[in-house]
Formats: structure tokens, sequence, C-alpha cells
């Protein structure tokens, strides 16, 4: 379906504007009325937690959220949505997205939802929802939701009794905690790392995680005031996080971004390690050692060729998708693969996750780093990384460029240019007005030209912004 609401990624946009209290408001009310009706004849697990059983038989929401400041009329609107259809709001509070994920089989929920925008500037927000699986809500499941919203003010509500419950338990963050530790065999005793929470959704749980791991850390952008989420800072911004590894000596560090399910990590000479090279060391290492299933990883059409070449050399293949993490996850339990990811550091290990999760892929990677006893930086040299250039364009429509014949033979004349030795990727933003134009090669000075002449075409074509 031509998806008016979801993208990607959830219902996203600018909060109090696009996302309203009132958009929330239907979320939360069409979410719980569409699950009870896909659920009328089923009789719902009673969650593990005791202080949870004060309902029987009635479907719960599990409703996290990250620090920024609309978080808190959003969830307002949203559970009391969830709540007026006679379904059960249990809020944790901040919690990384991942933790979401992972809580919502914990607590035997029927749907988990999180109320963040990522690696979004703070006056962004957005709801997405997972699955009883821990898996981004089923498609099927989304079009229902979009078909409904517009009659939610016509659905039957519950009075008295059974109008949903509000239940409010932030303290079950350290039993996804404890399973975060438990994905690390060998303890972090000696590393010293620099982390980097992005004033975020890991501000909290980072720095209790890596020292009860045995870790030296220095910690930065962990104090979160509900607007500086993301602020020059975190994994769109790890400059900052990279020079303190070069200052204090580090073995390695670790930036976030606001939810946390992305992580970007520099090495000990301060060099950036992407979610490309994340992706090299953990399936490199993997195939090595207890065997990499069906010798597969799976990326997005983002992804560099160098992934693609340094994975070839052990026979392993990278498959591609289109960019967003549900394609990644699709496909990876498609095909039974247990590694997946995009270049931004949104890194699937399913062995331990059913989404990405920063803390989970940061603390894989310096597990390898102490079993292994190699530095980071000779780690990522596993991969050589093709230049490659990225350009955003905003627009007033980002429909229709697929069937605009200029932009169309734009870019063949591009890929003419590279002769068979680099790409030239165009795409929408699934969560922004924004064209996204990645060309990539061996001359990055041919790339650049490249990108800005294609950049121009759409901007002329598609209305700049």
């Amino acid at each position: 379906m031509n998806r008016k609401l979801f993208g990607t990624d959830g219902v996203r946009g600018l909060a109090n504007a696009e996302l309203s209290p009132l958009l929330a408001l239907k979320l939360g009310t069409t979410a719980a009325h569409v699950l009870v009706a896909r659920n009328s004849h089923v009789s719902f697990n009673q969650p593990a937690d005791e202080g949870l059983r004060r309902t029987r038989n009635r479907p719960t929401v599990l409703v996290g959220r990250d620090p920024r400041i609309s978080g808190d009329i959003l969830e307002s609107a949203l559970i009391s949505g969830i709540c007026s259809q006679g379904v059960d709001a249990l809020l944790v509070g901040v919690i990384p997205t991942p933790g979401v994920a992972y809580l919502t089989i914990r607590t035997g929920c029927a749907i988990g939802t999180v109320i963040s925008a990522s690696h979004n500037p703070v006056e962004d927000n957005g709801i997405k929802f997972f699955g009883p699986d821990g898996y981004k809500l089923d498609d099927s499941v989304e079009a229902q939701i979009e078909r409904e919203i517009e009659g939610f003010d016509s659905f039957t509500r519950p009075i008295g009794k059974d109008v949903g419950n509000i239940f409010r338990k932030h303290e079950l963050i350290w039993d996804y905690a404890y399973h975060v530790k438990k994905t690390v065999r060998a303890p972090l005793d000696g590393m010293n790392i620099v982390i980097d929470c992005a004033n975020g959704a890991a501000s909290e749980l980072a720095p209790r995680v890596f020292h009860e791991l045995g870790a030296k850390a220095t910690y930065v952008n962990c104090t979160p005031t509900g607007i500086n989420i993301n602020e020059s800072c975190g994994s769109l911004h790890p400059q900052q996080m990279a020079t303190l590894v070069k200052q204090t000596g580090a073995d390695a560090g670790l930036s976030f971004d606001g939810d946390a399910d992305r992580v970007i990590m520099a090495d000990e000479r301060g060099q950036i390690v992407d979610g490309d090279r994340l992706m090299a060391i953990y399936a490199l290492h993997r195939a090595k050692t207890s065997g990499l299933p069906f010798n597969t990883v799976v990326a997005t059409v983002m992804s560099n060729i160098g992934l693609e070449l340094a994975l070839a050399k052990e026979n392993i293949q990278l498959v591609r998708t289109p960019v967003g993490d549900r394609y990644v996850s699709d496909k990876m339990r498609s095909i039974g693969a247990v590694v997946g990811g995009e270049k931004s550091g949104h890194i699937i290990l399913s062995d331990f996750t059913t989404t990405g999760d920063g803390m989970i892929t940061a603390l894989q990677i310096l597990q390898i780093m102490v079993t292994t006893g190699k530095r980071l930086s000779e780690l990522a040299a596993q991969m050589e990384e093709f230049p490659q250039v990225l350009v955003n364009v905003r627009v007033q429509n980002k429909d229709g460029w697929k069937t605009d014949p200029e932009i169309t033979t734009a870019i063949k004349n591009a890929e003419k240019r590279l002769s068979g030795k680099g790409r030239v990727v165009v795409r929408p933003s699934g969560t922004e007005k924004v064209i996204r134009i990645m060309v990539e090669g061996p001359n990055e000075t041919e790339l650049k030209s490249i990108a800005a002449d294609l950049s121009e075409l759409v901007a002329r074509r598609l209305g700049h912004t």
C-alpha cells in the first residue's frame, strides 16, 4: 500500500506539529483497537512479573521512550488511546529502543511501542511498534492501522472497570541490562574506552553496564536535559569521542545515537570505525571461530563495496536490501543470516537481539579485541573502504523521481562515467522530505562531480527547500 503515516521506521515528524498529541492519541487508540480485533479469540499470556497480574486475560502494550522533551506529551496521548480500548499500558520510561523489543518478549506483552526519533534532532519525534516476538510490527498490521485510524473516534470504548490500567515499572530496564551483559563471555577488565551516549536513552544504562563488565571508561554526553539529545554528539557526530580516545590513550571509543540502537566506534588512533567495518570484523571473526551460518551477511545498498570485497575473500556472500533496518531484518530472517546492518552503525546480531542494539554490538567488538589480543585498528584494516560521496537533497516532494526522464537519464549517464568500477544509488528518505544520492568508486574527485550534478538536477526537478 501507499503509506501515508508509516515510514520504514514507524511514524515520524516534527513533534507537536506533524506528530501531534492528537495523532499520538489516534495511533494509540487505533493500534489497541486493531490489537483487540485481531485477537478477539486469543487468551493472552499473563506477564511474568507478579506486579502486572492485576488484570486477567487482557492484552498489554509496553511503552518506552527516549529523553527528548516532547516524549512526555506524546506518551500521555499515546497511552490514553491505548487504555481507552480496554488495553493495559506498561510504561518503562527512558530506555534504548532494543530494550523495548527485548522487554516486550520478556513481559509477554502483545505489542511494544517506542517514542523516539532515534538520531534525529530534538525537534523531531516518532512512534514505532514491535510485535510480541520483538520484531518490527508486521506490514499488514501497520496497513490496517493506517486504514482504520481516521475512524478512531467511532470505536466502541469500554467503561468502568473495563478501562485499561497503566503500570509504571522503570526497574524493568535492569532486566534488559542483565540481558546485555549476558552476551559477553570474556570480561573487559583493564580495557580503557570512551563512551558517548548522545544525551539519549543509553545515558543511565551504559555507565553501569560497562563498569560492571570491568571496563574503565570516560563518559561524555550522558546528562540528558530533554533538549540536548544528539546535539553535536553521538553516532552522527562521533568526532568528539574520537578525539577523546587519542587524548586519553584509550583502546577504543563508541558513540550511540539517541535511542542507542546504533553505534559508531573509533580505534586507538582516533580513526572512525563505521557500521560496515563493524559488520566485517564480527562476521570474519565469527566465520573463523564458531562458524557463520550460510556464510552470508545482509546489508543495504548503501554499504561500501569494500565490505563486499572483504567478505568475498573468505567466501562470505553479501546480500543487499533497500535502506532500512526493517528490510535487513526481514531478509536475515528469510535466509537464516545472523549478521546484518547498515553503514550508519545499526547492526543486528540475531543471536542476541531482534533489532539493532548499539551496546550489544559494541560489546561484541570489544570482546573480539580481548579474545584475539588485536587492536581495533588492526581488526578494522581487514576491510578497505572505497571513497563514497553522500548528498542529501531537501525537496518539496520526494515522489516521482523514478519516473522523471531527466533524473533517470542522468543516473544512467553517471553510471556510464564510472565504467563499472563504482555505484550510483538514489533513494528517498523513509522519514524526511529528502532524496539521498550516494556515489561510490575509486576516484573521489569524480564522485563529487557526479554527486553535485545529480543533486542540482534533483533539486531543480523536485523543488528545493
